[in-house]
């Protein structure tokens, strides 16, 4: 004969399961922080307009007209102009790695042809490998020559304002001049698998290991910390690198991406990333009591990760405290590295900016889990 159902047994199992959620922490700890998480991330610094988008300016011409027109794309909101340049080479420079979204070129003669109603070119190039970061920038383009040279132009040249507009002004799209998105996505789906595989499968490896009771063995042997941990994550870095080839492989065959620079430095770029993420994964290891722990803590770190990096939104559109949130994060820098590598041909000189947070980031999780490793079970 069935029980029948019991108030006191149904209130005595619900609050043994109130204790055991208030003796674990560390999962109370997520139910309370990943909604702030996404909620402060989603309100505040997810941006899909991007503004104050940093720009170089080569200006050949040094006119009254030409200081109109800079003075009229920084009150458009989009461009913010830091410093101007001297050469083509050094704004090639700054474009290639990354300093700048956009070159604005003044050529010569600007003002003689304008006063005489020739409709000098402005030449604005744009680096497009992210699309989304520059769409409505460019479309801004459109009125601001005209709203910015309407008080200049009167008088004699009043022919020039409004019928037409005075500047004819050209957009170079740079490293991906189609907007294609899989360009963009593609690379940086390199970064993100590489981010959410390697972290979780080295962070159940200790704890699978504790949990099976084989942890014991492991700590019966001579073994240091530091070959424990460097001979856990090898494995894993060769499994990151065959991960790495397959994809590469599908951007080529199925969205035909172009790969512009050096395979072997692309390589040492996916080598550095994965080492950085496998030292994370087991520092997560040595924390995590179990693997439940271990996954939480993964999908903590990646939340924040994917939202910050400029996978999903523009970088430079989220607020100045959300930019110095991503820079310390690995996959910022590395969809840098990658994208730079594949859309824009970079070579090491224009890769080192990126290059060294990722060391650092990866010597300091090292550091912190050399620290907390136990060589005891308490």
């Amino acid at each position: 004969m069935i029980a029948p159902f019991s108030w006191s047994r149904w209130t005595g199992i619900m609050v043994k399961e109130f204790i055991q959620l208030k003796r674990d922490r560390l999962t109370f700890g997520m139910i309370i922080g990943i909604p702030i998480l996404q909620l402060i991330l989603f309100g505040f610094a997810i941006n899909t307009d991007p503004k104050r988008l940093p720009t170089t300016l080569l200006d050949f011409d040094r006119s009254l007209y030409a200081r109109t027109l800079t003075q009229g794309l920084k009150n458009s909101g989009y461009f913010e102009i830091e410093r101007a340049v001297a050469t083509q080479a050094e704004a090639e420079a700054m474009i290639s790695r990354g300093e700048v979204q956009f070159v604005v070129t003044v050529p010569e003669n600007f003002e003689r042809k304008l006063v005489r109603g020739e409709h000098p070119t402005l030449l604005v190039e744009a680096d497009a490998a992210d699309p989304s970061a520059v769409v409505n920038a460019v479309a801004a383009l459109g009125g601001v020559a005209r709203t910015a040279l309407a008080r200049d132009l009167q008088g004699t040249l009043r022919a020039l304002n409004p019928v037409a507009d005075p500047v004819d002004v050209r957009v170079h799209r740079r490293y991906n001049p189609e907007a294609v998105t899989a360009y963009n996505i593609v690379p940086g789906l390199l970064g993100t698998i590489l981010t959410m595989t390697m972290i979780l499968m080295t962070g159940l490896a200790m704890t699978r290991e504790r949990e099976r009771g084989t942890f014991e063995n492991l700590l019966a042997t001579p073994a240091l910390p530091i070959e424990v941990m460097t001979g856990k994550i090898v494995p894993y870095i060769l499994i990151g690198l065959l991960q790495v080839t397959l994809l590469l492989a599908a951007a080529q065959l199925l969205f035909e991406v172009p790969l512009q620079g050096s395979v072997p430095l692309l390589y040492t770029s996916v080598l550095l990333f994965i080492a950085a993420n496998l030292s994370l994964g087991m520092t997560f290891s040595t924390l995590a009591r179990n693997q439940l722990q271990a996954m939480q803590m993964t999908f903590f770190f990646f939340l924040p990760s994917i939202l910050l990096s400029g996978f999903m939104f523009p970088f430079r559109g989220m607020p100045g405290w959300a930019q110095v949130l991503g820079n310390l994060l690995p996959l910022t820098h590395f969809l840098r590295l990658v994208r730079g590598i594949m859309l824009k041909g970079n070579g090491v000189a224009e890769m080192a900016p990126d290059l060294w947070p990722i060391v650092v980031f990866m010597l300091a999780v090292i550091g912190a889990g050399l620290l907390v490793y136990r060589r005891t079970l308490d």
